[in-house]
């Protein structure tokens, strides 16, 4: 045995891992302003560039954020904790609500950005509604903003056809949103498919979700079925992976 498993890890992540735990034991509270590159050089003697890359560490997992011209800080923001089952019940859109009621827990959620148009299917959704290219899709655009940072880019796409004359089509979708309106017209949801992924985002992702460099985003796309498996709604969402908690929670 050449040393510990710590021993080889890189000096940057030892200073990151060691910030870490002090942060989680609460020496350094939400909003305090951590060691700076000088502070963490003469603590441990290391270069500069080492001292910058710890930093980068913790600014990338979203524990911590730079402030211009003041440092960087322990992230203040409580990351959203989603509940994948929950939410999607009918119990939740089938009384009023809305389905992100059941992720906030009474914090502030604003939607903005948001936009409704008829487009053109897109090759990957028309495979997913089964219809043909081209054919005209309600197109759903939305930004999802928590305690006044933006958290989730949303959109959702449904046949023009089916949802004509319906709130569906209007920025505001009334009690218990879309899925209440499907219900409403006979096509109500009875299964839902989601896949998750992450990547960098692009960008205009980034610049839209106030992303700081080196935070990933999460993709989750949603399809949702009426009876017969009728596909009515696909859902492609954006989430600043440093702001979010995926939570799956049910009965062996």
């Amino acid at each position: 045995m050449t040393g510990s498993s710590g021993e080889k890890q890189p000096k940057y992540q030892r200073i990151a891992d060691t910030l870490r735990a002090a942060i989680d034991a609460g020496e350094y509270r939400p909003g305090d302003r951590l060691p700076g590159e000088n502070d963490l050089m003469d603590e441990y003697g290391v270069a500069r560039m080492t001292a910058r890359q710890a930093l980068g560490v913790l600014r990338s997992e979203g524990i911590a954020e730079a402030r211009r011209g003041a440092g960087v800080f322990v992230r203040d923001f409580r990351p959203l904790r989603r509940r994948g089952i929950q939410r999607l019940a009918q119990g939740q859109w089938g009384s009023g609500r809305s389905i992100w009621s059941a992720d906030i827990d009474g914090r502030s959620l604003v939607v903005d950005q948001v936009s409704v148009s008829e487009q053109g299917a897109p090759d990957h959704v028309a495979r997913v509604l089964g219809v043909d290219p081209g054919e005209p899709m309600c197109v759903r655009h939305r930004r999802f903003v928590l305690d006044g940072k933006p958290v989730l880019l949303s959109t959702s796409y449904l046949s023009a056809g089916l949802v004509a004359g319906t709130a569906i089509t209007r920025e505001d979708t009334g009690p218990g949103g879309t899925y209440a309106r499907l219900a409403e017209i006979g096509a109500k949801p009875v299964h839902f498919r989601e896949e998750v992924r992450s990547r960098m985002p692009s960008a205009e992702e980034g610049a839209r979700l106030e992303l700081s460099a080196g935070t990933p985003v999460i993709l989750i796309c949603r399809t949702a079925f009426a009876d017969e498996g009728q596909v009515v709604e696909l859902n492609e969402m954006i989430l600043d992976a440093a702001s979010y908690v995926l939570e799956y929670d049910f009965d062996a």
